[in-house]
């Protein structure tokens, strides 16, 4: 309880939430003048990457954000390539999520989020109705999101940033065994959440794989337990408070400014208290997911589907995430690859 409960002292500084709020508020903003709410949303996907900022120095920064933005728009284009059958779209997300997970610990670029994004909007992706005509179109919408996210980096940098500043913020590499053992491991349940939804024949599969990764996001087994009781207790909340909003039909504009209050909230909560933060991550994601009218006309049914989907996902994900840290495990698979390279020597 005290866990759920508590803030955290951090050390974030108080301008990158506002930065966040722009950069994915922005595109849904545009999208509204323009009367292109989808185009909108995929911009906001894409300027979920601003939260790769990291403490380096100015070129470090801006080379690992483009970086951080590419890798996006590989993510999001694979998931749509690969959205075409419901048999090949599990190990596709699988393949995708071990090199992800592989790629960002060779990198040493392992600080939150991770490979939480890059997935996230990989698993978005591949549960869209596949429709080969639209796949340039859409993956236009979120190149332009990520220039604006490049954009609004460097001017945020230039602004905020410590010209002295020589700090990598790199965490220090893992044993090669270890990192293969826990993409393998990420690649499974990624696969294994996704097929389950597709199983189950739901109508926004990705919930569930989303709902695993971020329970898996825990750094112990004691941490993955906590994440997966915070995400269903918050989501809990966070559905009752769409249900009250979207009940009296609001207006796309009340929709949209709602939206970049969100993320900020959002960013200012998530290092602080994870609880507090998925009742707006809710909100937010529900809001990105559905359409406004299915909202207005189906609110308690989007109610009950997405509140059995993250259930569902969260308890894959304390499976998943056991696995993850179970040391016996880790010890046997580094013998067994040990054993290996010495018979090829």
């Amino acid at each position: 309880m005290k866990s759920l409960l508590a803030f955290k002292n951090t050390d974030q500084q108080w301008h990158l939430p506002l930065i966040a709020g722009l950069s994915v508020g922005i595109p849904m903003l545009l999208g509204w003048l323009l009367d292109n709410m989808e185009g909108g949303k995929l911009g906001s996907l894409a300027g979920l990457s601003i939260l790769y900022i990291q403490s380096y120095k100015l070129s470090t920064r801006m080379i690992l954000l483009m970086t951080c933005c590419f890798g996006i728009m590989i993510s999001y284009t694979v998931g749509l390539l690969f959205s075409f059958n419901a048999m090949v779209a599990p190990f596709a997300l699988g393949i995708l999520s071990f090199g992800i997970h592989y790629s960002l610990h060779k990198l040493r670029f392992t600080k939150p989020p991770g490979n939480f994004f890059f997935i996230m909007i990989a698993s978005i992706a591949i549960c869209t109705p596949f429709n080969y005509e639209s796949i340039p179109e859409k993956i236009g919408y979120v190149a332009m999101g990520t220039i604006l996210t490049c954009g609004l980096g460097l001017v945020y940098s230039l602004l905020t940033l410590n010209p002295t500043t020589e700090s990598t913020g790199r965490i220090p590499q893992k044993k090669s065994t270890a990192s293969i053992v826990e993409s393998a491991t990420f690649a499974l349940f990624m696969g294994i959440s996704l097929a389950v939804a597709f199983f189950l024949e739901l109508d926004n599969p990705y919930w569930i794989p989303i709902s695993c990764l971020a329970v898996m996001q825990g750094i112990s087994t004691k941490h993955v337990w906590l994440r997966a009781l915070q995400r269903i207790l918050g989501t809990f909340i966070g559905l009752g408070i769409t249900w009250l909003l979207f009940a009296s039909n609001p207006s796309p504009l009340f929709i949209v400014i709602g939206f970049i209050l969100l993320q900020i909230i959002i960013e200012f909560l998530v290092v602080r208290n994870y609880t507090l933060a998925v009742i707006f991550i809710t909100i937010l994601t529900i809001i990105l997911a559905e359409s406004g009218g299915e909202l207005s006309m189906d609110i308690n049914e989007v109610f009950m589907a997405r509140m059995v989907d993250i259930t569902l996902g969260s308890l894959i994900g304390i499976i998943g995430g056991w696995i993850l840290y179970h040391k016996k495990l880790y010890s046997k698979v580094d013998k067994g690859l040990s054993k290996i390279k010495s018979k090829k020597q």
